[in-house]
């Protein structure tokens, strides 16, 4: 009983966290009020002040974890609105997303080996773009550190959800398409959910970059770091 009281109001805590700052993001529309951001740091905050353990929280909050699943199908409901216009695009979609997952990983990984010739850490920081899930499992794979791989995965998330329409703005990207596809593929869920509220094309086609990217790292990453290594 104790259990399902304490999972309750742990739960129901960081719902209502959750909304305050949703609520505030909503009344003052200023972008860097992301709700994820300021509710991660709130609740960092309110445990270590009560001095609870990350452990105890994340087992009473196990609900929230498993409404997650659904709550991801329903990105694929404008995904199959566009369904047509993304069946005449699917091979240059594809190619551009495998291009593009090549180059993120090894950039990354090569640019972290040169400045801190680390290998754990290089892997890790080149999974970043992709689910939490399969990021923690290739990195388990490839003996990376799963907690900088967590860490990686959430900073890309936040910064592609807060910044990364205003950025391709700057730089000339404004087809929704593409804009949809980018922050899918650099920020993954937390991105795709926040640029599905601009319109079913973005909302669409960053699903689409968010299953494929994750799908294509999940095939390529694994012979791709090892060929990184050996050549470094």
């Amino acid at each position: 009983m104790a259990l399902i009281l304490s999972s309750i109001g742990y739960s129901m805590f960081t719902i209502a966290v959750y909304q305050m700052f949703s609520w505030l993001q909503a009344k003052t529309r200023i972008l860097w009020l992301n709700p994820m951001l300021l509710t991660v740091l709130a609740l960092i905050g309110c445990l270590l002040l009560a001095k609870v353990n990350y452990q105890v929280y994340q087992e009473s909050t196990q609900l929230l974890s498993y409404l997650l699943e659904p709550a991801v199908v329903i990105l694929g409901y404008p995904l199959y609105q566009q369904l047509a216009s993304i069946r005449k695009q699917w091979k240059q979609i594809t190619l551009l997303l495998t291009l593009a997952t090549t180059v993120a990983i090894s950039v990354s990984y090569l640019i972290t080996v040169m400045l801190i010739e680390m290998s754990a850490i290089a892997v890790s920081l080149s999974l970043k773009s992709i689910t939490t899930a399969i990021g923690l499992a290739l990195t388990e794979q490839l003996n990376g550190n799963s907690a900088i791989t967590a860490f990686a995965i959430i900073l890309a998330g936040l910064f592609g959800a807060i910044w990364g329409i205003k950025w391709l703005n700057f730089i000339g990207v404004s087809s929704a398409n593409a804009q949809g596809l980018a922050i899918g593929a650099a920020s993954h869920a937390l991105g795709t959910a926040t640029v599905s509220q601009l319109s079913y094309q973005h909302a669409a086609y960053s699903s689409l970059a968010l299953i494929l990217s994750a799908t294509i790292t999940a095939v390529i990453a694994p012979g791709l770091i090892h060929y990184l290594s050996i050549m470094l």
